[in-house]
């Protein structure tokens, strides 16, 4: 949830445990596979120490215990997945100039899916219907919409962990994840999508994850979060009506076009300024 404060990390850690032992442990492993990997890669001390290599395979391990059934095949997809994103990570941190985010997370997982879909159907876990809600309920869709960062719908209590951990190594990000998981509760009631969606967090993690990435004091910087996050809602929803797992790429792509547009109006006022000059 981009703090860069290892106490932050060890709340968060507590919070999945309080929704899945399982899940926890899953995290550690791909956590410490994605470091090793970036050890025996042989990249910058700092940014292994900063974690910069550690929160995709972490993301990862999680989501091997989400969509695939825990045995000696799904472990090894682990390992692989959660290395592999650290390789991917490298590229971006190196070649591109748009930050990577949840993006090497995103990529190995879409991957894991469809060769398994094609290869080894019996290795995914079928989701079950979850029963159908006829009303809402705003403190519990408000929780969830932080602890499906990390696909922590199971206890309440994993997303107020979350959000405590935000509030230790930042009052301002904790503002703007806020504003993130509560944005959406509006904006999900307006557009009339479904209850049990909205209770369990499904159109809020990514506005969480925007809100965060996009955290700012000025007024100008507040406007382009709450941009992101309306863009994120958008691709949300369309990719669950067709179909996709979207994970967080929702956040990743809303937060590019907004950077993108950020770097777009930087150029335009500094050739209006410069054509004011001469």
């Amino acid at each position: 949830m981009l703090q860069n404060n290892a106490w932050s990390g060890a709340v968060m850690l507590a919070g999945i445990a309080c929704n899945s032992w399982l899940l926890a442990i899953l995290a550690i492993a791909g956590n410490l596979t994605g470091t090793l990997t970036a050890l025996l890669a042989g990249y910058s001390i700092r940014e292994i120490r900063d974690g910069l290599y550690g929160f995709n395979g972490t993301l990862i391990g999680i989501a091997v215990g989400v969509f695939f059934k825990i045995n000696l095949i799904s472990i090894v997809l682990l390992i692989a997945g959660s290395g592999l994103s650290t390789l991917i990570a490298g590229l971006f941190n190196r070649k591109s100039k748009l930050p990577g985010y949840t993006a090497p997370f995103i990529i190995v997982i879409w991957i894991l899916l469809s060769g398994c879909y094609f290869l080894y159907p019996s290795l995914l876990i079928t989701s079950s219907a979850m029963p159908a809600s006829s009303e809402t309920d705003l403190f519990a869709a408000f929780c969830f919409n932080l602890g499906q960062v990390m696909f922590q719908d199971g206890s309440l209590i994993t997303g107020i962990f979350f959000l405590i951990a935000i509030l230790i190594n930042s009052t301002l990000d904790t503002t703007y994840a806020f504003i993130g998981a509560a944005l959406p509760l509006t904006l999900a009631l307006i557009i009339g999508t479904d209850y049990t969606s909205f209770n369990t967090g499904v159109y809020g993690y990514n506005a969480v994850l925007c809100s965060i990435a996009l955290a700012d004091r000025t007024k100008r910087g507040a406007i382009f979060a709450i941009l992101s996050i309306l863009i994120s809602i958008g691709l949300q929803i369309t990719g669950m009506n067709l179909g996709i797992t979207t994970l967080t790429a929702p956040f990743v792509l809303s937060v590019w076009i907004v950077k993108l547009l950020q770097n777009t109006l930087s150029r335009v006022h500094a050739d209006t300024k410069s054509c004011y000059f001469l």
